[in-house]
C-alpha cells in the first residue's frame, strides 16, 4: 500500500492498483498550490464529513474519474442531487467489502454540514483494511471514549489523527487516542492550514517521542510506503 498526502486532511491509497481518496481539500488550499489535482486518481473518494475544507474538490474529481463516493447517506444524496449518482451510502458501524479493500465507518465527535448548508449527517471516520493492515482514518473529532472499543477489537497499524487543536484534537489528546486505539504510529492531519490551528511540529513530535509514540509529519506531496 502506497499512502500520499495532499494537505490538510487529504491523503491517497493506493491498494493493488485500486486509488483510493480521502477527503479532497486540494485546490483551495495556498499549502497544496504545487499539486496538480488533474493527475490524481480516484476509484473511490471517501468523505469523513460534509465540511467545506473536506469535500472542496470531491464532486469535480468524483466526475472527473468516475470514482465511487463512500460516506453517510445524507452525504452521498447530496452529491447525487448534484449530478454524481455514484455513491455507496454508509452509517455509523456499518462495514463494506469492496474486494480489494473493506470500510467501517466509526464513530466522529464533530460537526457536519455540506457547503451549501445542508445538513451532512453524523461525522465518522473510517476503519480501512486491505492486505492484513487496517488503517484508521479519524476524520475531524474530538477524543473519545469509543476509540478505547476500536483499540479494543480491531489491530491497528496505522492512524491518521487530528492534531491541530481548536476544532478538533490537539497534540496531547491526540496522543492519549493513540493509546486507546493501542496503536503508537500516527500521521498528524488537519494542522497549519489556518491561523486556528496554527502548531509548533517540532514541540508535537517531542511530545508524542517521549510517550514512546512515533508522530509522523507527512509533507505535502509525499509518498509513504505501508
Amino acid at each position: 500500500m502506497k499512502l500520499t498526502f495532499y494537505g490538510h486532511a487529504c491523503f491517497g491509497l493506493e491498494i493493488d492498483g485500486i486509488s483510493i481518496l480521502l477527503d479532497p481539500f486540494i485546490s483551495p488550499n495556498p499549502l497544496a498550490k504545487h499539486i496538480d489535482i488533474n493527475a490524481i486518481k480516484a476509484d473511490y473518494i471517501l468523505l469523513s464529513h460534509g465540511h467545506e475544507d473536506h469535500v472542496a474538490d470531491a464532486l469535480y474529481l468524483a466526475q472527473k474519474n468516475d470514482a465511487i463516493i463512500v460516506s453517510n447517506f445524507e452525504i452521498v444524496s447530496w452529491f447525487s442531487s448534484k449530478g454524481h449518482a455514484k455513491g455507496h451510502p454508509m452509517n455509523i458501524g456499518g462495514k463494506k467489502d469492496f474486494g480489494a479493500f473493506s470500510v467501517k465507518y466509526v464513530n466522529a465527535v464533530h460537526s457536519s454540514v455540506l457547503p451549501d448548508g445542508s445538513y451532512g449527517g453524523n461525522p465518522g471516520g473510517f476503519l480501512i483494511k486491505a492486505n492484513d493492515k487496517c488503517i484508521y482514518f479519524s476524520g475531524d473529532t474530538a477524543l473519545n471514549s469509543d476509540m478505547r472499543i476500536l483499540g479494543e477489537f480491531e489491530k491497528i497499524n496505522l492512524a491518521i489523527l487530528p492534531i491541530g487543536d481548536n476544532f478538533t484534537m490537539g497534540i496531547e489528546d491526540a496522543s492519549i487516542a493513540a493509546k486507546f486505539i493501542n496503536c503508537n504510529k500516527i500521521i498528524g492531519m488537519h494542522f497549519n492550514t489556518f491561523t486556528y490551528i496554527e502548531i509548533d511540529t517540532n514541540y508535537a513530535i517531542n511530545y508524542f517521542r517521549e510517550r514512546k509514540q512515533e508522530l509522523i509529519l507527512v509533507e505535502i506531496g509525499e509518498n509513504l510506503d505501508i
